[in-house]
């Protein structure tokens, strides 16, 4: 099975004249509903790869309308909701405020999020066929025993460091290396991980040779418009390029890979394989407005069709 462990949210999107500073307010026309949290946006896109069944996602929300609704997405998308535990907290909101320039300022509010529990995990759904899927928007120690308990039974281990936390340890990314067969990062998520665990490195392919080494890992760095690296743990590299575009909304692109790419592992395709469909399924989503909503079908994916 292919199970995401991580984050859920609600997020509500206003458009405004402009940001509002301290002290101010300003008044929209509306706005807009969406379903988010990168643990919900890769438990999607990986059932959309993978089909329905053959995704599980495990996490907390609250008991309130907004779970409720959160649930039901999921559903609809084919995603198994067993392992959703209902806590006291409010599901996971994200307030969105986006000018007319396009910038943007977000306030996420992780409430239930910040309650998620790798206890909720019994031992029976670990075994060598399953791949977990882990993120930073959970509390950091839950998610790593996931990956132990991920790796004692010998699965696979597939850990998106993102969002990078503001106080990232070398102690932190040291054990997560040590828990993870295949890191996802981008350009600037691979250089602070290298620089939290000691090294300085030149550029982002450097900085992955670096992690990959030091963790005996595989770490796929994601570079949009330039595609996707691979360094495995010998130094072997890997590449895919990104099908050219003219995007519409990158929102939700680097989530759309990781699932894509966790749906390809879980398949035991070749890592290039992998890597491409990762890829060309993000390409697609940028053709599409919208975070989930935008994510391919398997259909929609060259590699694949």
């Amino acid at each position: 099975m292919i199970l995401v462990f991580g984050s859920l949210n609600i997020d509500l999107v206003a458009q405004v004249p402009v940001i509002p500073g301290p002290g101010r307010t300003v008044l929209a026309p509306s706005y807009q509903t969406h379903f988010g949290g990168k643990g919900a946006n890769q438990a999607v896109a990986a059932a959309r790869i993978a089909g329905a069944g053959r995704v599980h996602m495990a996490g907390r929300i609250g008991r309130d309308g907004f779970g409720d609704r959160a649930i039901e997405n999921l559903r609809a998308n084919g995603v198994d909701t067993a392992l959703v535990i209902r806590t006291d907290e409010p599901t996971g909101c994200a307030f969105i405020t986006v000018d007319q320039a396009g910038e943007n300022a977000i306030t996420v509010a992780s409430g239930a999020n910040m309650a998620a529990s790798a206890d909720d995990l019994s031992s029976a759904l670990f075994g060598p066929d399953t791949v977990l899927v882990l993120q930073m928007e959970v509390p950091f120690a839950q998610a790593l025993a996931a990956a132990h308990l991920t790796t004692s039974a010998a699965g696979v281990v597939i850990w998106n460091l993102a969002p990078v936390p503001e106080k990232m340890t070398r102690e932190m990314v040291t054990q997560l290396l040590a828990a993870t067969d295949h890191l996802i990062v981008n350009e600037h998520e691979a250089l602070d991980a290298a620089a939290a665990i000691g090294f300085a490195p030149s550029d982002y392919e450097a900085a992955a040779a670096e992690l990959a080494r030091a963790g005996g890992l595989t770490c796929v760095v994601t570079a949009g418009a330039q595609g996707a690296l691979a360094v495995t743990a010998n130094g072997a590299r890997v590449r895919a390029l990104a099908p050219r575009i003219t995007p519409v909304d990158t929102t939700g692109a680097g989530d759309t890979f990781v699932g894509a790419f966790a749906a390809m592992i879980h398949e035991k395709v070749p890592l290039q394989t992998a890597l491409r469909v990762g890829c060309e399924a993000a390409a697609q989503k940028c053709l599409k407005p919208g975070a989930q909503a935008g994510m391919p079908m398997r259909a929609k994916i060259p590699s694949l069709a």
